[in-house]
């Protein structure tokens, strides 16, 4: 049986759920997972709903045939197959490569069920990691002169891969205006602190002078706005007085790299809903975290 999710949103208002169960009812489906939010303040409604076919319905069917009650609601609505990966590139790796080397293991083992159609870096350091992975490798260098050639020539990357999703791998480069715009809601991002606290280039080194308990990261979608996109995932790590700056580091870099990727797993399996400034971020159905080679 073909599985499928279908996402909307809409305005608030008596018997959305109804409808969407009774639709899905009579196309001869099977509802295996759903959650739901009802904003009070913005009067926004909410929906994810996992089903499967069991009369062999396709994604074109379903989406055809849902047009009248999206319609009577005013939904935006998508139904997406569940075979299907999201193509993804990672952008800008820096200096740095936990989190490259985090996705690129839980892609390896299944945990992360994407298409990583290419990678692109204004360093050299992880080329050979990223070619012994058979994955395409970019080097674009950035420089203050050559930012918006470079920039034209990232785009022009993740346009002909055919990339759904672009994962900053803490990339240190502002994106301009222009394709954070075109990209809304398909750029996460890492941040190396707990926003919105200790923002800046030494994050840890701020957190360690003002003696804090508590070190984070968190994961958003990019925008305009440095640092201020949507927020999809955060967590953090306690740290005592006996840590130096260099131990923030270290367990910073830990709680990047499992943030950004539970950020990435929210949106591939679409969980994530932009809400204005913020975001809904439904829990994982069943079985979603499991991996192909687990052990």
């Amino acid at each position: 049986m073909s599985a499928f999710d279908l996402t909307v949103q809409c305005a608030s208002t008596r018997g959305i759920v109804a409808a969407i169960s009774t639709y899905l009812a009579e196309q001869g489906c099977n509802i295996t997972d759903s959650a739901q939010f009802d904003d009070q303040e913005t009067g926004n409604f909410f929906m994810r709903v996992c089903f499967r076919s069991e009369t062999g319905a396709t994604l074109d069917e379903l989406d055809a045939s849902f047009a009248a009650t999206g319609a009577e609601f005013g939904m935006t609505y998508e139904f997406h197959d569940t075979a299907q990966r999201k193509k993804v590139v990672n952008h800008g790796v820096g200096a740095l490569g936990h989190c490259l080397n985090d996705l690129l293991y839980r892609w390896r083992i299944g945990a992360l069920p994407i298409d990583i159609v290419g990678v692109i870096s204004n360093h050299m350091d992880y080329q050979k990691l990223v070619v012994n992975h058979d994955i395409p490798f970019h080097h674009v260098r950035v420089t203050r002169d050559t930012k918006p050639e470079a920039e034209a020539r990232q785009m022009q990357i993740i346009e002909e891969s055919g990339a759904e999703l672009v994962v900053l791998a803490r990339y240190m480069q502002v994106l301009s205006d222009e394709m954070c715009q075109k990209m809304s809601g398909r750029i996460i991002n890492i941040h190396h602190s707990f926003l919105p606290s200790f923002k800046g280039a030494n994050p840890y080194k701020q957190a360690y002078e003002r003696g804090v308990k508590l070190i984070g990261a968190t994961s958003h979608y990019v925008t305009a706005d440095l640092d201020e996109g949507p927020i999809i995932e955060q967590d953090t790590v306690r740290v005592t007085h006996a840590q130096s700056p260099e131990d923030y580091v270290s367990l910073g870099r830990d709680t990047e790299s499992q943030v950004l990727a539970r950020a990435v797993h929210a949106h591939i399996h679409n969980r994530v809903f932009l809400n204005g400034s913020k975001t809904v971020v439904f829990p994982a159905s069943p079985g979603s975290y499991a991996s192909e080679r687990m052990g």
